[in-house]
């Protein structure tokens, strides 16, 4: 049962999982991660290279080639039993491989190592992986709106996630949180996002980190009456993130929004409500997502 789960869930999300892989990004970062099983494998390549196997095929992995991806594959199954979203699964799996290749690339010959390893700087530095553009109710705040908005109508309750764009764990979770926003935004609960990467103001006011050592990214704040109220991950003394997962069942149970849903959509709605409701419209039927995707962009461009 352990194993079906897994693949069950891969199955599930297999059209989306190659409308991903149909994106530059990945599908440079898939060949860069098959790469060290392409020359080994290539007739005509594979001839020169150098092997430790006892008769001698040198198209074929040797014991301690075996040895590295096996434990590699085990490194990979325990950093994806965090993962929530199949974009962190599917970027563990292409970090780790880049890792494997790297290792088995210098093993096999230091040119080849270091010629690959320069790739992956290069890649690094020019490839971004594509960031989440589907519909959402989301105010994107800067440092000059955040308290602004916060503190504007105390009957209003904000869920603000503080977040840097270089972040993969913010990247991973943006679809997350836009879901939860597409479910809960109402009225009196709105869903709020800052990029403390770019504000650094905001970071220091809000006591929020963007070191990736103290792991805060992303953290979730809860806000009411322009007051903290919660936030998720807690930290420590020491300035480190308490473990906590950011799964949508989570968030919903730790910050209670199906109960905070049912009273704040039931706020009464003043004129001056209404001017601000205008960037926040109530959730629509399932039958209207596609509208909502459109507002969403063209806020984005705003």
């Amino acid at each position: 049962m352990a194993l079906l789960t897994p693949l069950f869930a891969f199955l599930y999300h297999l059209p989306q999982v190659y409308k991903w892989l149909l994106k530059p990004y990945y599908i440079a970062s898939l060949f860069m991660s098959i790469a060290f099983l392409a020359v080994r494998k290539t007739p005509g390549i594979c001839d020169h290279l150098a092997t430790q196997r006892e008769d001698g095929n040198s198209c074929d992995f040797d014991w301690r080639e075996v040895e590295i991806l096996m434990f590699l594959s085990a490194i990979v199954m325990m950093k994806n039993r965090r993962a929530i979203t199949v974009e962190q699964h599917v970027g563990n799996i292409i970090l780790f491989s880049k890792v494997a290749n790297v290792i088995l690339f210098f093993r096999l010959d230091i040119r080849m190592g270091l010629l690959y390893l320069t790739l992956c700087i290069v890649f690094l530095m020019t490839c971004k992986p594509p960031l989440y553009m589907g519909p959402e109710y989301i105010k994107y705040f800067s440092d000059k709106t955040i308290d602004e908005e916060l503190e504007k109508d105390g009957r209003v309750t904000w869920i603000v996630e503080f977040f840097a764009n270089w972040s993969p764990e913010c990247q991973s979770f943006a679809s997350v949180y836009a879901d939860l926003s597409l479910k809960y935004n109402c009225a009196g609960l709105k869903f709020g996002k800052v990029d403390i990467g770019r504000y650094g103001e905001v970071s220091k006011k809000y006591k929020v980190s963007a070191s990736p050592l103290s792991k805060q990214l992303p953290s979730l704040v809860l806000f009411q009456g322009g007051k903290e109220v919660m936030r998720r991950p807690q930290v420590d003394k020491k300035g480190r993130a308490v473990s906590w997962s950011f799964t949508e069942e989570n968030i919903i149970r730790e910050f209670n929004l199906n109960e905070l849903y049912q009273k704040s959509k039931k706020l009464n709605k003043t004129k001056g409500d209404k001017t601000s409701l205008s960037q926040f419209p109530p959730v629509l039927e399932e039958e209207e997502p596609e509208q909502v995707g459109e507002e969403t962009e063209s806020k984005k461009d705003k």
